[in-house]
């Protein structure tokens, strides 16, 4: 999951060159890095009145949503040069949403393994951070389908390792994660048993507090690959000016990407009716345009 963060966390992401500063001749042998798309130039968004009419009376009249995310995740959601303004992919699609509805809304940045917890705590009204959809989650939470996704693994410049998301080519091997993704919690710990079930040494899992720290792990030497989004890590290791790269092969396990609302919201219809409002009218191919979101991201089932 998700990297741009405050403080220590900051000035460490900006030592490895994961930054927003992305002037490659200043990175003498490194390949040349992306430009982050201009945050201030918005895709115009107007009030759909079908959809407002379904949101709550007490919401409605409040005016505004709080959607929480772990922005440290690019190019989803991650601090401008500011350290205080999320921008990116879900950032703009959840105030695209709020727009639709005709409400305002605002980005809370949290840990990532905090969100679902605090939102099932009633301390937000909705969430987006690249949360995959999975029966554990929605246990808790219940989810609107916006984007797909699938697991890649991060690895060294030119993968020395020749490591790739077959699992099996994993074994043995040290891969990080961050702390209450999918990969963490669920695939890592799979492959792991389907490496010994083959008869070969386990995969060993590294677990991180945030993508920073997994991005850091892997650019020390000490671990041998990062597993997360693999459009998030495509996009991070081009903004790092090519300190890691995305290893060759289809992605892994690949399913939808959900808002995440507490269980029973009053909310979620009119969020589902925004969503597939969005995609109706093409915004949704203007956002994923602007941060370099592939179409094979886009939702076979939006609103679902």
């Amino acid at each position: 999951m998700k990297n741009l963060v405050t403080g220590a966390a900051a000035a460490a992401v900006l030592a490895v060159g994961l930054s927003a500063c992305t002037n490659a001749s200043t990175d003498t042998g490194s390949k040349s890095k992306v430009d982050l798309p201009d945050a201030s130039e918005k895709v115009a968004v107007e009030t759909d009145d079908a959809a407002a009419a379904l949101v709550p009376a007490d919401i409605a009249s409040k005016g505004t949503i709080s959607v929480a995310m772990d922005a440290s995740y690019p190019p989803f959601q991650m601090f401008a040069e500011d350290n205080k303004t999320i921008i990116g992919f879900d950032a703009e699609f959840a105030t695209a949403v709020g727009e639709r509805l005709g409400l305002e809304v605002e980005l809370v940045n949290a840990g990532f393994d905090s969100i679902l917890p605090g939102l099932a705590a009633g301390r937000y009204d909705m969430a987006e951070s690249s949360f995959s959809v999975t029966p554990e989650r929605q246990q808790t939470v219940d989810f609107v389908d916006y984007l797909q996704g699938g697991a890649g693994i991060a690895v060294a410049p030119g993968n020395p390792k020749n490591l790739s998301m077959d699992p099996l080519v994993l074994c043995g091997h040290k891969i990080a994660a961050q702390k209450g993704t999918t990969q963490a919690i669920e695939q890592l710990p799979d492959i792991a048993k389907m490496c010994t079930d083959a008869g070969k040494p386990a995969v060993e899992p590294e677990l991180f507090p945030s993508q920073n720290d997994a991005i850091l792990a892997l650019n020390s030497g000490r671990v041998d690959g990062m597993m997360a989004d693999s459009t998030a890590v495509s996009y991070q290791g081009a903004l790092s000016g090519g300190k890691f790269e995305l290893a060759p092969g289809d992605i892994y396990e690949a399913r939808p990407t959900g808002i995440a609302l507490p269980k029973g919201s009053p909310l979620k219809e009119a969020v589902s009716a925004a969503v597939k409002s969005l995609y109706d009218d093409g915004t949704v191919n203007k956002l994923a345009a602007k941060w370099d979101i592939p179409d094979s991201n886009l939702s076979p089932t939006p609103g679902a």
